[in-house]
């Protein structure tokens, strides 16, 4: 993180302590902040992969997430709803059958928590891809049943990123749908351990699998037959910022240019990504200068955000937003605005 310690303490006391009093007087309190990078861990899918692989992620924190204690480091941030998602591993193992069940086990608690708070949490379905009918079944299910926002996907299934033709009916119904689907970065089956010693694999390899997967999407042509698919990418597009020049340069490579007509930056400028592990000073503005601001989403990646405490890293990531020193306009549109438009629902909360 950019934000000093002491520019961290004030960002949080100004933007949790106004908010928690608001409410604790009783006032009306409007919708501030929106989570739309934040982490549901439901205990059973926990303690279920748990007893199946060893400790979840590689990281306890997990198995201690609750609804209460994610609105405990909202309320810290001022953040006044957040949108659960899955993170790696997710769901698919190999297992048709188990991929179907833990698909249903997670986003049924995950509906379940939505009910109890429903001016809290939304969330994000996730499909137990690469098997497609169990994956259709699930996004029915999860619309017309559990009344999901939206599909959460990963950035590759067993080696196959989201433009493969495979996932075709996928698209095809998402595109039918005009869903929103939120893309999370898992392991590359090249990269399952960390190439540089040292380093868990998600420090470099999530970024760089995040990419893999835009660039999948746009040069298979996706992005542009299913132009009504709303893709929100996590952690501001991964390692795309960086490698932006040898991305757009694609546009120009005779084997893609009936893909997409209008160009490898048109293409990325119509997608979402939210700022979770972005840096204020780097990162963000370069971000921010490839894509307009109503595409850019706050996120802070709860309770995955890094060491602990947890009740405190969602403080983190707005701050290190805010250290930016975004103006009122685009504070509105990142914070707040853009999620509402995203999703309509939560406009009047």
């Amino acid at each position: 993180m950019s934000v000093s310690r002491g520019s961290f303490i004030a960002a949080l006391t100004a933007t949790g302590a106004g908010s928690a009093i608001g409410r604790l007087a009783g006032a009306a309190v409007p919708l501030r902040r929106i989570d739309f990078h934040h982490h549901f861990m439901p205990n059973q899918y926990i303690l279920d992969e748990q007893t199946r692989f060893g400790e979840p992620h590689g990281n306890s924190a997990e198995a201690a997430w609750s609804a209460e204690g994610a609105i405990d480091a909202c309320d810290r941030a001022g953040v006044d709803f957040a949108f659960g998602s899955i993170s790696t591993p997710g769901v698919w193992y190999g297992d048709i059958a188990l991929g179907r069940k833990l698909a249903r086990q997670w986003n049924e608690a995950a509906a379940q928590t939505v009910h109890e708070h429903p001016t809290r949490f939304g969330f994000f379905a996730p499909i137990p891809l690469p098997d497609i009918e169990g994956s259709l079944n699930e996004i029915e299910y999860a619309y017309s049943a559990l009344h999901a926002d939206g599909v959460n996907l990963l950035s590759n299934y067993s080696g196959k990123w989201l433009g493969d033709p495979a996932f075709a009916p996928v698209m095809e119904e998402l595109e039918r749908r005009k869903a929103l689907v939120y893309v999370h970065p898992t392991f590359a089956p090249c990269c399952t351990k960390s190439m540089v010693p040292g380093l868990i694999a998600p420090m470099l390899e999530f970024p760089y699998d995040t990419t893999r997967t835009i660039v999948s999407l746009v040069t298979s042509g996706t992005t542009t037959r299913f132009p009504n698919i709303r893709f929100v990418f996590a952690h501001g597009g991964g390692a795309l910022m960086g490698l932006y020049g040898r991305v757009e340069d694609l546009g120009s490579a005779p084997q893609f240019r009936d893909k997409f007509p209008a160009g490898m930056a048109a293409e990325l400028r119509k997608l979402y990504y939210d700022t979770a592990s972005l840096n204020a000073q780097t990162t963000l503005p370069a971000l921010l200068s490839a894509v307009p601001s109503t595409q850019v989403l706050l996120g802070s990646d709860y309770p995955l955000a890094g060491a602990p405490p947890t009740n405190v890293m969602i403080a983190r990531a707005v701050a290190e937003f805010e250290a930016y020193k975004p103006s009122p306009q685009l504070k509105a549109l990142v914070e707040r605005d853009n999620a509402k438009r995203l999703v309509p629902r939560i406009a009047n909360l």
